[in-house]
């Protein structure tokens, strides 16, 4: 018997894989689809680590096996080269962008292939290539004609390290996520994508959708969507008024003050008449230097202005309240106004305290309301209110609506304010509208002229790609504006319908433009006269199967649905294909260091797949990776588990080699039993994503067969190859080939397991009735709970017994009985 040599055997078979082309798709097959995605990586000058891989082999694992179980599978790669993390590599090394891009996709590729994965390299893409972008800036464009695309000054987040405005998205604890400096405010015209017409829809379509509840979650809070009221404050000297959203209307006759955002468009017109304007204008100054974020803080102490001369009416005490400008109010949020209801809300609490407002309390907790005197104030210390009480409750000190719960009382009071003329019911969301401008060179330009007499216009859509300029000077400038600013052969261009003289922009899109669409491009990725072919798209759309990192579930994730979802309305994409890209979204966790410790390469605990294959071959670290733990939790790398992993491989290849048996046709009963609850757990765990429990599975087994006298059957064996094929696809095509089995065993049939051989022993179940036997039933060894209620309750006897009757409750003693207290 030859020395497992995993290295020479796995070139051997990724050379003939490629040569037979078995992970191409079919665009004009029979069979039914299958579209299997994972999210295309930035193609960083380190290369993939062990972390990249994870996802990679795992969904490479469902690929394989659809493949198997008849479908016609759509697995692509590409390229998201665009963005920072590429010209921040060229910054550091002095590489050009578009050279460190060819060198380090041509770096990742190679290592993708080591790894055996199925990717069907025809369909390979490239964010930076101009046939690709040419229908990034095309969607652009469509954006800006129907409305949703558009340019305006406004507070960004700004990166003084890159030089760049970053979304909310792309700040992490108040620093960038690229670079990691501090991040501050200011002011810059932007382009901007109306995600927010959207909100609604968004929300609607996690419903129709097979996501974690997490991640659906996760987009619902950052949607935030808000049903309440706006009312109407006024400002009796200026015969003006100030609208204000609250979800809790219910607590207006608590309403002591009103504070406006420092940016809202009405305080210039407010600081005209205020006796303190230039503390005002300062305090205004010193707020546009801040972060949403650091402003909204719950730890941070709250400040504002008082506009001294100036106050507002409570439309439902008619009484005058103060007016403030705070900076823990933001414009973007509601109206950008809000009414300070101090003993309902922490925040409007502890401002309240800080300049000695009024603390009016108007909502009792109904416990409280059972136990003490109706004018129970809450917990008052030193003479300040210590904590706002922000639950349900019952009115008080609210005029006629005293006494009513507040649920009720949002209704009542609301349809009294309407017919005020002061109020109407209104939705917000937290959403904001995308910064879609970057000060950099190295991403998609944005096809928009600028003509002193026209306007903005956009590009001609014949003349599309606009490309990218070849630019020695690449580094951010000091002014904040992009190194495009400096090609000016490039930025001077006629105007599109006048023809006088205009300008290009000169701002480039984000990192995330290029992924927005990626998945419909590989449907039809050389196509030059549109988009994607409908007939191609009508066919493989919707993905069936996306995997992914939970880090880009409010990034990626919700703005490629925005994306999908408008060239679904504008029909790019057939109407046939529904309004939602993705059937199914999982996440993984990431891989960590030994020790539990996060990698990056300061540490030197960057582990390479490279290094891991030369050392115990491509086969060991899939299955390792998929052994490790779970495959949706955080897991530390172990090279111990790997080398444990091939001995197992080890293991495999000896016991092939002494079943090889020409004459050995049958397994003994108690290994095929075994084969076949092995074939059930495995195709069951890779469903699940419980790639560990699948590779465990066949671990045992294979002690099995060691311990087995009689070895394997040549069928049985061949069921073993395929099962064990989509986690170590080398070397399961290797003894494939060995055992002379015919083709190759990426192209077989996905084994069945015999429903009879699975079945384990069987038990009788009693069924009682309040403890009164009513009925047995034979179920196997170890029924569920709920498959037993389910079994019981189906039963014609128990029906007849359970008739005009409620179960209290369930009680189930694992197989013996279940009883139904009625």
């Amino acid at each position: 018997m030859k020395k497992y040599r995993p290295q020479a055997i796995e070139k051997k078979w990724q050379k003939e894989w490629e040569r037979m082309d078995v992970a191409q798709a079919s665009d004009a097959s029979k069979k039914r689809k299958y579209y299997v995605l994972v999210e295309f990586p930035y193609p960083s000058g380190d290369g993939l680590h062990v972390g990249h891989a994870r996802p990679y082999i795992a969904l490479d694992i469902i690929a394989r096996k659809r493949r198997m179980e008849g479908y016609n599978v759509l697995f692509p790669m590409g390229w998201d080269a665009f963005g920072l993390p590429t010209e921040n590599y060229a910054i550091k090394t002095g590489i050009h962008p578009r050279a460190a891009t060819q060198k380090n996709t041509a770096k990742f590729k190679l290592q993708q292939k080591r790894l055996g994965l199925s990717f069907d390299w025809t369909r390979e893409i490239n964010t930076t290539d101009p046939a690709y972008y040419k229908w990034t800036q095309w969607i652009f464009v469509q954006l800006f004609k129907k409305g949703l695309a558009y340019k305006t000054t406004i507070a960004v987040n700004w990166c003084p390290s890159c030089k760049i405005g970053l979304a909310n998205e792309e700040v992490i604890d108040g620093s960038c996520e690229r670079c990691s400096a501090k991040v501050i405010g200011k002011e810059k015209e932007q382009w901007m994508l109306k995600i927010t017409k959207y909100a609604e829809r968004l929300l609607e379509g996690l419903e129709n959708v097979d996501y974690p509840e997490r991640v659906k979650a996760q987009q619902r809070e950052w949607i935030g969507k808000s049903e309440g009221v706006e009312i109407a404050f006024s400002i009796p000297r200026l015969s003006s008024s100030v609208s204000v959203f609250t979800t809790r209307i219910d607590t207006v006759f608590g309403a002591t003050y009103l504070v406006v955002a420092p940016e809202h468009p009405i305080v210039e017109k407010l600081k005209l008449h205020v006796k303190n304007r230039n503390q005002l204008e300062a305090y205004i100054a010193k707020a546009k230097g801040k972060l949403d974020r650091e402003r909204i803080a719950a730890a941070k102490e709250k400040t504002g202005v008082r506009l001294q001369g100036l106050v507002a009416k409570n439309p439902a005490t008619e009484e005058n309240i103060p007016i403030f400008v705070a900076d823990y109010v933001l414009l973007s949020y509601g109206t950008g106004a809000i009414m300070g209801v101090p003993a309902h809300d922490r925040r409007d609490l502890d401002f309240a305290n800080r300049y000695n407002l009024p603390v009016i309390e108007v909502i009792k907790s109904p416990e409280r309301e059972k136990r003490l005197p109706r004018r129970t104030p809450l917990v008052v210390e030193g003479g300040k209110f210590q904590q706002a009480y922000e639950g349900e409750g019952i009115l008080a000190r609210s005029q006629k609506f005293d006494g009513m719960r507040s649920e009720t009382a949002r209704k009542r009071i609301t349809e009294w304010l309407q017919k005020k003329g002061v109020a109407k019911e209104a939705t917000h969301y937290k959403l904001k509208d995308w910064i879609f401008s970057r000060q950099r060179y190295w991403g998609e330009p944005i096809p928009m002229i600028r003509c002193e007499l026209c306007g903005w216009m956009p590009v001609p859509e014949e003349t599309l790609p606009v490309i990218l300029p070849r630019i020695r000077r690449y580094k951010p400038t000091e002014k904040g504006e992009s190194p495009l600013a400096r090609a000016k052969s490039w930025v001077m261009v006629p105007c599109p319908k006048c023809k006088g003289s205009a300008r290009r922009e000169t701002d480039v899109m984000p990192n995330w433009a290029g992924s927005n669409w990626y998945y419909l491009r590989y449907c039809d990725p050389a196509n030059d006269r549109e988009l994607a072919s409908k007939a191609k798209l009508n066919y493989w759309m919707p993905v069936d199967w996306y995997n992914g990192g939970m880090e880009h579930t409010t990034l990626h994730l919700l703005y490629s649905r925005f994306i999908y979802k408008f060239l679904w309305d504008i029909k790019a994409v057939p109407r046939s294909v529904g309004s939602e890209p993705y059937k199914k979204r999982t996440s993984h966790g990431i891989v960590l260091g030994e020790g539990s410790i996060k990698m990056s390469k300061s540490k030197g605990n960057v582990i390479n797949p490279d290094t891991v294959i030369r050392q115990y071959g491509a086969d060991t670290i899939r299955m390792y990776e998929m052994f490790m733990g779970p495959f949706e939790q955080m897991i530390p790398w172990d090279t111990k588990g790997a080398k444990g992993v091939r001995r197992f491989l080890e293991k495999v290849w000896k016991l092939a080699h002494s079943s090889l048996n020409p004459d050995k046709t049958n397994s003994s009963l108690q290994i095929k039993k075994f084969l076949h609850k092995t074939i059930k757990k495995v195709g069951e765990d890779i469903e699940s994503l419980k790639f560990n429990t699948a590779t465990s599975a066949l671990m045992e087994f294979c002690n099995a067969w060691q311990e087995s006298k009689e070895g394997i059957g040549r069928k049985d064996f061949q069921d073993f190859l395929k099962i064990f094929s989509v986690f170590a696809p080398h070397l399961a095509e290797e003894l494939w080939q060995q055992g002379e089995f015919g083709g190759s065993v990426q192209t077989q049939t996905w084994p069945r397991y015999n429903p009879t051989l699975v079945r384990e022993k069987m038990v009788t179940l009693v069924v009682q009735i309040n403890g009164k036997v009513r009925d047995n039933i034979e179920a196997e060894a170890g029924i569920t709970e709920a498959e037993a209620k389910k079994r019981a309750l189906a039963r014609e006897k128990i029906k007849k017994w359970l008739e005009k009757r409620r179960i209290k409750k369930t009680v189930f003693v694992p197989d013996k009985l279940i009883n139904f207290v009625v």
